[in-house]
C-alpha cells in the first residue's frame, strides 16, 4: 500500500494565517525579529501577496495581503524564543510598538514581553526561566 503525505514535511498540523494590510512590512518585521525565512510566496499580478509562508523556528506562519487596513485582521501570537529581552529589542528596532516590556510575574515560569507589529498583531515573546 502506498501512502501520500497529508501535509508538507516539517509543517505542524495547525498554522496561524494572518490577513495583513501591506503584508510585506509584516514579512520584513518577522525576518528582523525572528530571522524568519520566506518558504513559499505567490504574488498577485499587481504585486500584492496572494499567499506567503514564513518559518518562525519550528512553525510556519501563513499570510496574505488585505486589500485595505480596515479589512486586515489582527491576532495575538505567543512565541517562545531563546532570549526574550533580545527578541523584544529586535522587535522595537524593526518598527514594533511596546505592549509590555519583558518581565517575570510571580508564579509564572516565563519571562514575557509584548509588541505590536506594523500590521497591528500582538506578539507575546517569552523565555522559560523556571522549570515546569
Amino acid at each position: 500500500m502506498t501512502t501520500t503525505a497529508y501535509k508538507p514535511t516539517g509543517y505542524t498540523s495547525v498554522a496561524v494565517y494572518l490577513h495583513a494590510y501591506q503584508a510585506q512590512r509584516l514579512i520584513d518585521f518577522l525576518a528582523a525579529v525572528f530571522g524568519a525565512p520566506v518558504t513559499r510566496r505567490y504574488d498577485q499580478p499587481d504585486g500584492t501577496i496572494m499567499h506567503a509562508e514564513i518559518r518562525v523556528d519550528d512553525t510556519i506562519v501563513m499570510l496574505a495581503d488585505a486589500p485595505s487596513a480596515a479589512e486586515g485582521q489582527t491576532a495575538w501570537l505567543h512565541v517562545y524564543v531563546p532570549d526574550v529581552d533580545a527578541a523584544y529589542q529586535r522587535a522595537l528596532a524593526a518598527g514594533g510598538a511596546s505592549v509590555q516590556a519583558p518581565n517575570q510575574k510571580p508564579g509564572d515560569p516565563d519571562r514575557r514581553g509584548g509588541v505590536t507589529d506594523p500590521a497591528g498583531n500582538t506578539w507575546w515573546l517569552a523565555t522559560q526561566v523556571a522549570p515546569d
